[in-house]
């Protein structure tokens, strides 16, 4: 199913980091239109149908504020705001305002995907309860929950990133730098260490389950059953 979301951001890297990123992980799915400035973004959301809307606060002409007002008038469209405006009454003020969720910047593109999807299909009723499965470990990528035999585990979203694709590709080898263009994205600035810090947190979380994730030396991660 194919999904168009509108971003109303100012940053033009960040619109083409977070569209270039969304049309890879959703293979094409996810059709990002974007606006650069609040009037026009305002325009773009009362003009058109979109799945969800991503807005920044500060935004040129008009903020993201305003724009979230008049568009819960019209519509209950998942609104998400993106911003580095993050005291508790800015957060506070967005919620009161009908958003959905409030990430502030600076922010993992893991999340925000995660995020994103879970909204859009809660939404449009397409949240269901397949499950993926591998030894004691189960993890529903629609719903966003992980249990290890009958315990619910609470994975940070890159943990929970990671752990899917470990489990979509279970009894295979995947290296680290796999992992790091499935999770962090082609744009990723930093080394592959960050994916055995991670591995390291999952492990932790995962508690009775961390002994099925199978370390293959110098070259990446496995998880057995």
């Amino acid at each position: 199913m194919a999904f168009r979301f509108l971003i109303v951001e100012d940053d033009a890297e960040l619109r083409e980091i977070i569209t270039d990123y969304f049309h890879e992980k959703s293979q094409g799915e996810i059709i990002i239109d974007s606006a650069e400035n609040g009037s026009l973004g305002q325009d773009k959301c009362m003009d058109n149908e979109y799945d969800a809307v991503l807005l920044d606060v500060m935004l040129p002409e008009v903020n993201g504020y305003s724009i979230c007002r008049e568009l819960r008038r019209k519509s209950d469209v998942p609104i998400v705001f993106l911003t580095a405006r993050n005291t508790e009454g800015d957060i506070l003020k967005g919620y009161q305002l009908g958003c959905d969720d409030y990430i502030s910047k600076p922010f993992s593109l893991a999340e925000l995907y995660a995020k994103l999807n879970a909204l859009v299909r809660r939404a449009k009723g397409t949240v269901r309860n397949e499950l993926i499965t591998a030894g004691m470990i189960s993890l529903n990528p629609y719903r966003y929950t992980v249990f290890v035999n009958t315990e619910e585990i609470t994975l940070a979203p890159l943990e929970f990133a990671l752990l899917k694709v470990l489990m979509e590709n279970k009894g295979r080898l995947i290296d680290r730098d796999t992992l790091i263009i499935k999770v962090w994205g082609y744009d990723f600035d930093g080394n592959d260490r960050v994916v055995d810090n991670h591995i390291k947190k999952l492990r932790k979380a995962l508690k009775d389950g961390a002994c099925q994730i199978k370390t293959v030396i110098k070259k990446g991660y496995m998880l057995g059953e």
